[in-house]
């Protein structure tokens, strides 16, 4: 039993491993390289290792490429975006976990097979629409892009989480005299706080890293967002590696922050969503 144990250990180890290093390996690189010097970068034989390791491709890219303003942006338009899909996936959540109507369960199929509907197919009619509003070129039309993309499955998955808190905590809030309102909010909003916080981190990840609505509806480089000012930093004949991998990691840093710091709540408020649905 012993050495089956330690054969199955060994098993997942050889297949753990190669894994991980497959997937940070990437990142070390860039680290490896946004502390390089210019010309340490590109010389032969290659270094795995920073020497001497500089700040200057951070500083560079922070003032002289514009990121202040591309993570201002990115930070404004996630954030934005984030609370309203919080408050309207909470809605959305509530009503199909609470109340039962006709067609509530093909209701549902929709809104999970607008998972299936790739971002591309509306390029076209969001820019007519904005493009009617007025909204092409401002950061609105970003969140609003943001928004659409990113409710349905959060109302879904929130949706899941409420149907795990038992009703009777509202009928009890309600003969102590609370009203629907104040019963949800001083009731059920608290127990819910595990679910906010999962499909806030899962909306803000989605907003951070949206692409192809930003490369498209905006023309601006003051408006710019950070997977857009990545994409500017490749030029026709010259890359700035040092500066290019700076970048990368000043845009992973928030999202690796977030994670970190919310990771209990994450782990929490998916198992707690798991159990129904």
């Amino acid at each position: 039993m012993k050495k089956r144990n330690i054969s199955g250990n060994a098993l997942l180890l050889s297949t753990l491993v190669p894994s991980i290093i497959f997937v940070l390996f990437p990142i070390y690189w860039a680290i490896n390289t946004a502390f390089k010097t210019e010309g340490s970068i590109v010389t032969s034989p290659v270094t795995y290792f920073p020497h001497p390791a500089t700040i200057q491709n951070f500083l560079l890219a922070w003032h002289d490429v514009g990121f202040s303003t591309y993570f201002f942006n990115s930070m404004l338009i996630s954030v934005t975006a984030v609370l309203v899909v919080e408050i309207l996936a909470i809605m959305a959540g509530y009503a199909l976990s609470r109340y039962k109507f006709k067609g509530k369960n093909i209701f549902m199929i929709v809104l999970l097979a607008t998972q299936f509907i790739p971002a591309a197919v509306l390029l076209i009619p969001l820019f007519n629409i904005f493009n009617t509003m007025g909204l092409i070129g401002t950061r609105t039309s970003i969140i609003l892009a943001n928004i659409t993309f990113q409710l349905p499955f959060n109302s879904v998955l929130m949706r899941g989480f409420i149907s795990n808190i038992p009703f009777e905590l509202e009928e009890s809030a309600r003969v102590d005299g609370c009203t629907k309102i104040k019963g949800f909010l001083y009731v059920i909003l608290p127990i819910l706080r595990p679910g906010i916080v999962t499909i806030g981190a899962f909306a803000f990840i989605g907003c951070w890293n949206e692409f192809l609505f930003s490369l498209m509806f905006l023309n601006d480089p003051k408006k710019f967002t950070i997977p857009i000012g990545l994409q500017y930093m490749q030029g026709q004949f010259n890359i700035n590696y040092g500066a290019l991998a700076a970048g990368a990691l000043i845009a992973i840093s928030v999202p690796a922050v977030l994670f970190s710091y919310l990771q209990k709540y994450l782990v929490q408020g998916l198992t707690s969503g798991a159990i129904k649905g």
